[in-house]
């Protein structure tokens, strides 16, 4: 069951205002919450953990501890795309967590909205991708010095007017930017895109089309399968 949401921390009257915003975001943010982990609906266009500049340092893990300051990150989602992250509560938890995903045991699926047809109504992507250092945060696919990267897709739909189909996607690897450069490298970038995109996708869009819509895995203290859904906004 999921517990009540605290109260937030005592600020001072000057400070009060701009805590508004953050705290209100927490609340609609929330999904699940125990002892152990907490699941959350990111928001497209919030940065998961700080970044570097004092312009990149409000990020939902600041936020979250703000109100749960034992919240610790185990992954991530691109700031531009929105959906369910899974973070532990306490450094034991964190720890189990990161060996579930390092041991590739956390379920994750993922919604977007491509550019054009695909030729096929299921598919992999097998493609190694790399750091492209003089255009960072770029990435790239990369045969000789990548690291092996793969991408299921799975076609849900197409609009024929609009000439964009919608996939389910689920990362075997968890690369930076890899279901983006991906699809990008087959010719379907995804919708929104203005890293990968070409002038048409990207600017079709106010937002990236891509959504983490689906998270399972082992609660790290029970050890009980939670399966948890979040509809994408678009």
């Amino acid at each position: 069951m999921t517990a009540p949401f605290p109260a937030p921390p005592q600020a001072n009257p000057r400070d009060r205002q701009a805590l508004i915003a953050p705290v209100a975001c927490i609340v609609a943010c929330i999904v699940y919450v125990d002892h152990a982990v907490l699941v959350v609906n990111k928001p497209a266009g919030l940065l998961s953990v700080p970044g570097r500049g004092d312009d990149k340092q409000d990020c939902l893990e600041r936020r979250l501890q703000a109100a749960f300051a034992d919240a610790l990150t185990v992954h991530r989602l691109d700031m531009h795309t929105s959906g369910l992250l899974v973070l532990a509560r306490g450094r034991e938890m964190q720890r189990r967590l990161s060996i579930a995903f390092a041991r590739r045991q956390i379920d994750k699926r993922y919604l977007a909205v491509v550019a054009g047809k695909l030729p096929a109504s299921s598919g992999e992507i097998d493609l190694p991708l790399s750091a492209d250092w003089p255009r960072r945060p770029r990435q790239k696919v990369d045969p000789l010095a990548g690291k092996p990267s793969r991408s299921r897709y799975r076609v849900l739909g197409h609009d024929p007017a609009s000439n964009t189909s919608r996939l389910a996607l689920i990362p075997e690897t968890g690369r930076t930017h890899q279901l983006r450069v991906h699809l990008q490298a087959i010719g379907h970038p995804i919708v929104g895109d203005a890293l990968y995109g070409d002038t048409a996708s990207a600017t079709t869009a106010a937002r990236l089309l891509l959504h983490a819509d689906e998270l399972a895995f082992a609660h790290p203290e029970s050890g009980e399968r939670r399966r948890f859904l979040s509809p994408a906004p678009f």
